[in-house]
């Protein structure tokens, strides 16, 4: 499969997943539930795909503890902004931040090119963010601190991915250790005086569902960075936008006016770039 492919495919699965996230009554408790069947889901994986390599496991355990931290990060982002202002500017902040680390930590360097398509994609991101009705101070801060923690892990799971020599089971150990942190996050609330409510029948399918989403889609994104520079991947990923801006319109009844779908536009021909870099 092209990685261009691979990463429109993740970028699709990514938008529908944190569109299941977003009207939750309780998102921790949905998050919970991911994480229990992304857990044994991946547990059920481990046997028959090959353990990452000894050299992969610092970036792993990393990894598991960045993705905790975006869980949490994203929770407080949605419930203070809208679904089509927090996720294009978590998603667009990203990016060329990525495009850093990958040169500070991977060696690596764009063309003209993909830089242009860079630049392009994200200001197309940035732009889909920051129009219309702003959004709380603090859900502004909470998406770009949410960005800063999708590049960190996406820096550190490139490096991580290569070094593992197998996608498969480094995207299986990462799921089923990352998996245990929302369940034990809930627990703790719960000691701490929160109440643990029963967590509803149709909760626990939408938690399923999600949870086969996005271990699909960063599974594909994992796979695309032992093939591609590690700041085109995540470009291409947060094309994204583009489909969680018809989702926000078509589920949640959010305004789509001719400026998103024109940033809509800018960020498809970034892309294209990109495609073509």
């Amino acid at each position: 499969m092209p990685v261009v492919v691979a990463v429109l495919c993740a970028a699709v699965l990514h938008a529908t997943w944190n569109a299941l996230v977003k009207p939750a009554a309780d998102r921790l408790a949905l998050l919970a539930v991911m994480g229990v069947a992304s857990t044994a889901g991946c547990l059920a994986l481990i046997p028959v795909v090959p353990v990452p390599a000894r050299g992969s496991w610092l970036a792993l355990g990393a990894s598991v503890v960045l993705h905790f931290a975006y869980n949490l990060l994203l929770i407080g982002s949605y419930r203070d902004g809208d679904f089509n202002q927090v996720y294009p500017l978590a998603r667009g902040s990203a990016p060329p931040l990525v495009a850093l680390g990958a040169v500070l930590v991977a060696g690596e360097h764009l063309t003209p090119l993909q830089t242009a398509g860079l630049a392009t994609l994200s200001g197309g991101l940035l732009l889909l963010a920051l129009g219309g009705r702003m959004a709380s101070r603090r859900a502004v801060l909470l998406a770009l601190a949410t960005g800063c923690a999708i590049a960190t892990y996406t820096v550190v799971d490139g490096v991580g991915v290569r070094a593992s020599g197998s996608a498969a089971g480094y995207a299986a150990w990462l799921f089923a250790l990352g998996g245990l942190t929302a369940p034990t996050l809930r627990v703790v609330l719960a000691a701490s005086g929160r109440p643990l409510a029963r967590v509803p029948r149709a909760l626990v399918v939408r938690g399923a569902v999600a949870a086969a989403l996005s271990v699909t889609a960063y599974g594909l994104v994992l796979w695309a960075q032992t093939r591609g520079a590690l700041a085109v991947v995540a470009a291409l990923r947060e094309t994204s936008v583009v489909f969680a801006g018809a989702i926000g319109a078509l589920q949640f009844g959010e305004e789509l006016p001719v400026r998103r779908i024109a940033a809509g536009v800018v960020v498809s021909g970034g892309a294209a770039i990109l495609a073509l870099g």
